[in-house]
């Protein structure tokens, strides 16, 4: 078990965000198309996961580098993906100053791993190996799975969210004792996208929390990665993304919020303050000096 209970926490977010989803399909249609929503939330989250790798890669244009490319990385990953005793994944560099890394794929059969140009400057190789290690846990504990599913369906909220709104505007179709509310539907459409975003992106941090903490047992090295993460803090303020939507679908698998901190509020953020990162890896790190 985590140390900070994140498995727990990530369960019952999951299920806020279902609950959200099924309470709009119970208003509409007095809950007959209940099914379908649920439906639809299914088969959304498997194109998500499905395509994960293809979208982040895409997004970032990344390409794959050989050994001959990227020694460095390449070596790193295949010594910590040894020592998990998985296989190595495709690894991909996107010529982009903007320093941070992701990993992505639907499994650890079929991942990739992913630094831009600007991380590989900005890094020695202590830190990158901490990177490194951070987003290979992110494949070994599916979190890819995970957010893909968490995507998934606060798409489907927000799309079904303007289809309510649409109808709470113009009406529907029957008798007045069987059209819903028009207030009820509006409050319906406005809240529901806002709680399903809030949900995903509180998984998002908790599972960074997770990679944080697992990939720094794997390296053995927790002040390693806690460094590197003071210098992404200050190399994306230098050179942050904008916010495309290709970029913002991507953003929860990268290492560090690769936007300017004022376009994200901290509930919408799909990463945790750097400073509370940095602060648990430090005392993981006091707790490996202590055994």
């Amino acid at each position: 078990m985590h140390n900070h209970f994140n498995g727990l926490k990530t369960a019952a977010l999951f299920g806020g965000i279902f609950a959200v989803l099924l309470a709009l399909g119970s208003v509409i249609g007095g809950g007959q198309y209940l099914w379908l929503f649920a439906l639809f939330g299914v088969g959304m989250t498997f194109y998500g996961y499905w395509n994960s790798d293809k979208l982040a890669i895409k997004a970032m244009h990344a390409y794959p580098v050989s050994e001959a490319q990227a020694p460095a990385m390449y070596r790193i990953v295949r010594e910590l993906s040894t020592a998990a005793g998985k296989p190595m994944p495709r690894l991909f560099i996107s010529p982009t100053p903007a320093p941070n890394a992701f990993a992505t794929g639907r499994n650890p059969d079929h991942a990739a791993v992913c630094c831009t140009e600007g991380i590989l400057g900005l890094l020695d190789e202590r830190e990158l190996r901490g990177v490194l290690g951070h987003e290979l846990m992110h494949v070994y504990n599916r979190d890819i799975l995970t957010g893909s599913v968490a995507a998934a369906v606060a798409g489907v909220i927000t799309s079904v969210a303007q289809m309510l709104m649409f109808t709470s505007m113009f009406g529907g179709g029957g008798s007045d004792e069987d059209r819903p509310n028009p207030f009820a539907l509006l409050a319906m459409a406005l809240l529901a996208p806002v709680a399903a975003m809030i949900i995903q992106m509180a998984i998002s941090r908790t599972r960074e929390y997770d990679a944080d903490e697992d990939g720094a047992r794997l390296t053995g090295d927790p002040l390693a990665l806690a460094s590197a993460l003071r210098k992404l803090e200050t190399g994306v303020a230098r050179a942050p993304l904008q916010p495309t939507p290709a970029l913002q679908n991507s953003s929860h698998m990268m290492i560090a919020n690769p936007f300017r901190p004022q376009d994200v509020s901290r509930f919408f953020s799909t990463h945790p303050p750097m400073t509370e990162r940095i602060a648990r890896l430090e005392q993981q790190a006091y707790g490996f000096r202590q055994r």
